[in-house]
């Protein structure tokens, strides 16, 4: 009994070390966790499901072997942590679950805490609805208060439908859980992104930068409605044109990079 204790306090002071000092230097002097994948028991997604994810999303389609096993262990466990309700008689099928549980997995995939805990549920309309959050038309929505990300189902399919157009709704409204998550979260991934995206806008506060991001005509003007904003158009931008916004704003994009440690090749 003795040896038990010994051993459990030898357990609790080594993760307690870990947690609180080695890896908090660590991802000072790196910016990134010590490790982001570790699955004993991965879950799998059905047949079907997989078939919807090998068919309709590109970003899988290029990871390798091993990352799509990952990919899709995150994806099943999303989709089994969220509850997905269908509004106005929507039936929420498998297609629903994957390609919109698949949009927030290639968002988090650098990120060790990959599921989002300021939402409990995914609701889908079928097209744009009314909120009474906002008391307004809505093709989609974060909503702290309700604990929920809300989605007109048409719109977002239309921002798989071009790839290179810079307008994903999905990406746009998972960003915002995102941001909103990174700030009040105190995990090694959430600090990485809460910091850097200090960093990110004290730079574009800089006048010379702000100018030069305005003249460029990159982003959407309503990327500078507010800091919300702009870091969820940034993201969609990131995925949807890398190659274009790399070779404009090369320092920006290796912050948005080091922001959700993204490491994957991307064309």
């Amino acid at each position: 009994m003795q040896y038990f204790l010994i051993f459990i306090g030898v357990i609790f002071i080594s993760l307690f070390a870990y947690n609180v000092i080695i890896e908090p230097i660590y991802a000072f002097f790196f910016r990134k966790p010590i490790y982001v994948h570790f699955y004993p028991f991965p879950k799998k997604l059905s047949l079907h499901q997989l078939q919807i994810l090998n068919k309709e999303f590109e970003f899988y389609n290029k990871l390798s072997h091993k990352h799509k096993r990952y990919f899709e262990h995150r994806v099943a466990s999303f989709i089994e942590n969220y509850e997905f309700i269908g509004k106005e008689d929507l039936e929420i099928t498998d297609r629903m679950k994957v390609l919109i549980s698949a949009t927030a997995i290639m968002l988090t995939f650098g990120m060790r805490n990959y599921m989002f805990t300021v939402i409990e549920k995914v609701i889908i309309y079928p097209d744009v609805y009314y909120s009474s959050f906002s008391d307004d038309y809505h093709k989609g929505e974060f909503n702290p208060m309700m604990q929920a990300i809300v989605f007109s189902w048409k719109h977002f399919l239309e921002g798989y439908e071009i790839s290179n157009d810079n307008l994903n709704l999905g990406l746009h409204e998972f960003g915002h859980v995102l941001h909103y998550q990174g700030l009040k979260n105190t995990d090694t991934s959430a600090t990485i992104f809460a910091v850097t995206y200090d960093e990110i806008m004290e730079q574009v506060k800089h006048p010379a930068n702000l100018k030069r991001l305005h003249d460029s005509d990159y982003f959407r003007i309503y990327a500078y409605t507010n800091e919300f904003e702009f870091i969820a158009v940034l993201l969609e931008h990131f995925f949807e044109t890398p190659i274009r916004f790399q070779s404009e704003f090369p320092q920006l994009f290796e912050k948005v990079k080091v922001m959700i440690n993204f490491s994957e090749p991307i064309k």
